[in-house]
């Protein structure tokens, strides 16, 4: 039945029969036999069906709760006995926030020399998206903030609190500044990712808070295309500290640190909520904790 309840949760997820088959890289035929077989073995219909996949029934959002915690539960259960048989082995997926991309990094380095078995698979998405692959089974974490939006029931480790700097030319407008205030950029050509970000719309709330609203010049869903719009110099940027210590090194720009708003956010690692974890992610929650700023 595990197979069965696999092409469930894919077809849930991309609720369309072809991606669904697709993405399990099965035949479409053999998705459809797979869940009438399902249907059968319940005894309860599971997905509407027309001319197309038209939606889930009541009774296949029910199951689908249970499909994802007994996939969750089998998949965790050969990962423990793998690790019984081989050690912490075995790969790591994780979809991260761009803006933390460089804390994923440093977290899976610590983590790689402990466990030279392990291997990762590092992908950058928006908060939203990191929550339904957690949910959806296609990550094992993920790396994103904490309490700006809600979470849902996940298991969470602080790890730092996020800060921003203005970024400019080294011969650019401020550049010579110890500290920028968000009042004094608003009119100014700003880089910055786009609004399904949860990064741009703490960022738009920052401005609003100093009674200003901005518009970008440039916007993109990646904070390299941000960082190389600034270094032409006819625009600027606004990143989290830590990851400008790193993108900024060896280039022709600045890095300002902003006025502090109100209020800041915290980032951390993301977890499906259940107990136990499989021992690679148990082994990676420590790490976390041990790599944190911050106390939970």
């Amino acid at each position: 039945m595990i197979d069965k309840l696999d092409m469930f949760i894919a077809l849930a997820r991309e609720g369309h029969f072809g991606k669904a088959a697709d993405s399990l890289g099965i035949t479409q035929p053999s998705l459809s036999a797979g869940i009438k077989q399902l249907e059968a073995q319940l005894g309860v219909q599971l997905v509407w069906r027309g001319s197309r996949y038209g939606g889930l029934t009541p009774e296949g959002q029910r199951v689908l709760v249970w499909a994802r915690q007994i996939v969750g539960d089998v998949r965790t259960m050969r990962e423990e006995m793998r690790a019984v048989r081989e050690g912490l082995s075995g790969n790591l997926r994780l979809a991260v926030i761009p803006t933390a991309l460089t804390t994923a990094a440093t977290l899976t380095a610590r983590f790689g020399k402990a466990h030279p078995n392990v291997s990762f698979t590092i992908l950058s998405r928006t908060s939203i998206e990191i929550l339904s692959m957690i949910e959806n089974l296609e990550v094992d974490a993920g790396i994103s903030y904490l309490d700006n939006e809600p979470l849902g029931r996940v298991t969470t480790v602080p790890l730092y609190r996020e800060r921003y700097v203005f970024v400019c030319r080294a011969d650019g407008p401020l550049a010579d500044r110890t500290e920028v205030g968000w009042d004094e950029i608003a009119d100014m050509p700003l880089c910055l990712l786009t609004p399904d970000m949860q990064n741009r719309r703490i960022i738009n709330q920052n401005f609003q808070e100093v009674g200003v609203n901005v518009t970008a010049a440039v916007e993109s869903n990646s904070t390299i295309v941000l960082l190389a719009h600034a270094e032409t110099g006819d625009w600027v940027t606004i990143l989290p500290v830590q990851q400008a210590r790193f993108m900024v090194s060896g280039k022709n720009l600045v890095a300002i640190p902003m006025r502090d708003p109100a209020v800041s956010h915290a980032v951390g690692l993301i977890a499906p909520w259940r107990e136990p974890h499989t021992p690679v992610l148990a082994a990676l929650l420590a790490e976390a904790g041990s790599l944190s700023d911050l106390s939970a």
